[in-house]
């Protein structure tokens, strides 16, 4: 039998470097608050929102991404030629094909990477750092490029009550790496599709092929399912995270979900018992929810304001439509 030639293993890796952008527009509650026919006091009680940040109309998540993927490579220090690989997840690229990575890396300027994009909504950050961490220590690449992005203001229905009002743009990128040390813990991650329909379009692209008066497709929630299912569910999920990477509560540094509604971050603080000095992220009130992009972002937030450092320990769970979810314990870069 003929003996195939493996690619060589590593040890460890870990994230080398993050960049983030957001939409450059700030929307307040006012702003949005008349076609719900609600109020600014309304919003931020249920959601802790005081403003969401938008992208314009001459920007797409393709500008985004690469804006954000453009610092995460700055900050990593590893050259454009040693990304082997991109993985972009997003929502909001409207093409089947090509991918948002393969276009995103030629504009980078990392081509021939191997790039290809997943969708896994809310979580799929966490998703994509599971494979990048794979992928490096397979020795199937030695960097990887990882980017959470969307517009979701390119489909929301300005009158919709149920998730439209929560709703921003950005993108959160970054650089995965060989490690000397273990710098991202196992991936906990599932789905439960029997909840499809509590996250969903309001109808698919090809009912609107055949009935144009159905207009954009725009997405709608089943608020209080959803809410009962992330605050009383998804814990476990970071619990079994900590556990998998051999920590504790103790042991973090820093908490960052998935930026949803602060009453359920709050919630999930009590859960897992964090002690009170762990830095929480709680980039929602100032950003929006931005579905992937919303860990990188409230991560880059918490470095670049010097609430969190180098070296912490970093609890990180996404969760959301489909019904998905993944969680892994990082330390920051």
């Amino acid at each position: 039998m003929t003996t195939l030639t493996q690619a060589t293993p590593v040890a460890h890796s870990r994230i080398l470097g993050i960049g983030a952008e957001r939409g450059e527009l700030f929307v307040t509650n006012d702003d949005i608050a008349g076609p719900i026919d609600s109020s600014d006091e309304w919003i931020r009680q249920r959601t802790g929102i005081v403003t969401r940040r938008r992208a314009g109309a001459d920007r797409d998540v393709l500008d985004l991404s690469e804006a954000a993927a453009t610092k995460a490579i700055a900050a990593s220090g590893v050259a454009l030629d040693e990304i082997d690989a991109i993985i972009t997840s997003t929502i909001t690229h409207f093409v089947q094909t090509p991918s948002a990575a393969a276009i995103l890396a030629d504009r980078l300027g990392i081509t021939p990477a191997a790039a290809f994009d997943i969708s896994a909504a809310c979580a799929g950050y966490c998703y994509a750092i599971g494979q990048a961490d794979a992928l490096v220590r397979s020795g199937a690449a030695r960097n990887v490029l990882v980017i959470g992005a969307e517009k979701l203001s390119d489909i929301i229905d300005p009158t919709d009550r149920s998730i439209s009002f929560l709703l921003g743009d950005g993108a959160g990128a970054a650089v995965v790496g060989a490690s000397t040390f273990p710098g991202i813990g196992p991936t906990v991650w599932g789905s439960d599709g029997s909840k499809a329909g509590t996250i969903r379009q309001t109808h698919t692209w090809m009912e609107l092929r055949e009935d144009p008066s159905l207009g954009w497709p725009t997405l709608r929630q089943d608020g209080p399912s959803v809410f009962k299912w992330a605050s009383f569910q998804v814990g476990k999920f970071a619990q079994a995270a900590m556990e998998a990477a051999g920590v504790g509560p103790q042991d973090i540094d820093v908490f960052v979900p998935h930026q949803a509604n602060l009453r359920i971050i709050d919630q999930m603080v009590k859960q897992l018992r964090l002690p009170e000095n762990v830095v929480v992220g709680r980039d929602i009130v100032e950003t929006g929810n931005t579905s992937a992009a919303s860990i990188p972002l409230a991560i880059e937030r918490l470095l670049a304001e010097g609430q969190a450092k180098s070296g912490d320990v970093c609890l990180q769970i996404g969760f959301g439509a489909g019904l998905v979810y993944a969680a892994q314990v990082v330390v920051l870069p």
